[in-house]
């Protein structure tokens, strides 16, 4: 029974307009009484709701009510996962979002090395010379790639950058190796969630110390991303 509700809703997903309840038999493949109980029950909790004057069904006001408190806080949920790749690689640890063309920094967990690299949550990063922005891109088709190469106006020459890419879809780590800021490297990935909203994770380490713990940064991380990718995505 509960399988066949669920049915009846994700065929009124996204029809503004509503659906005739033959409609909807026709596109769950059950019997239109067992579709008229099912909706009758289904409009007793708010859930669906007529349409229009003469019967046309749609999503009701309880399910927009059910979708906001089941909203998952992003930050809240990658606090843990950050701070356990911290403790693991002994490094900072950021947690940034895209917005528009640039990277925002929205959490940090300090690494407990003397000598660290730390930025501001607030903090905008661009995409083509950050490891995390460019995790973020090669997530993005290259003609978005070679439009965001324009606007930042790089240096170095598309086709070197889209193969660069391609290595990062392949692996799912990118690097920078003092691209963005002298003296500091650092490893990033990146994931999309359920809403399609592009979330970064980077590490962040003093070159001087980088290379020795490039492989294990890497494969941390990789475990870390790949969970949140699982769980959000």
């Amino acid at each position: 029974m509960i399988e066949r509700a669920v049915a009846i809703l994700r065929t009124l997903k996204n029809q503004e307009t509503g659906l005739s309840l033959g409609q909807i038999a026709e596109r769950v493949g059950l019997p239109r009484s067992t579709v008229q109980r099912l909706v009758d029950a289904l409009k007793a909790e708010r859930l669906v709701i007529a349409a229009t004057p003469d019967g046309g069904i749609r999503l009701g006001p309880e399910i927009q009510s059910l979708a906001e408190s089941g909203r998952l806080d992003v930050v809240d949920f990658c606090r843990p996962h950050l701070i356990a790749l911290s403790r693991q690689t002994g490094e900072t640890v950021d947690l940034a979002v895209l917005k528009g063309d640039r990277l925002v920094f929205i959490d940090q967990v300090i690494g407990e090395q003397r000598l660290r690299a730390v930025s501001f949550v607030g903090d905008t990063f661009p995409l083509t010379t950050t490891a995390n922005g460019k995790a973020t891109l090669a997530l993005f088709p290259d003609r978005k790639i070679a439009d965001v190469l324009r606007r930042e106006k790089t240096e170095r020459s598309p086709s070197d950058f889209l193969r660069e890419m391609a290595d990062i879809r392949a692996n799912g780590i990118a690097f920078d190796l003092e691209e963005h800021s002298a003296g500091i490297k650092a490893v990033g990935s990146a994931f999309r969630d359920r809403g399609g909203t592009i979330y970064a994770v980077s590490i962040p380490v003093p070159a001087m110390r980088f290379d020795a713990q490039r492989d294990l940064l890497a494969r941390e991380l990789s475990i870390i991303v790949n969970s949140l990718a699982k769980n959000l995505g």
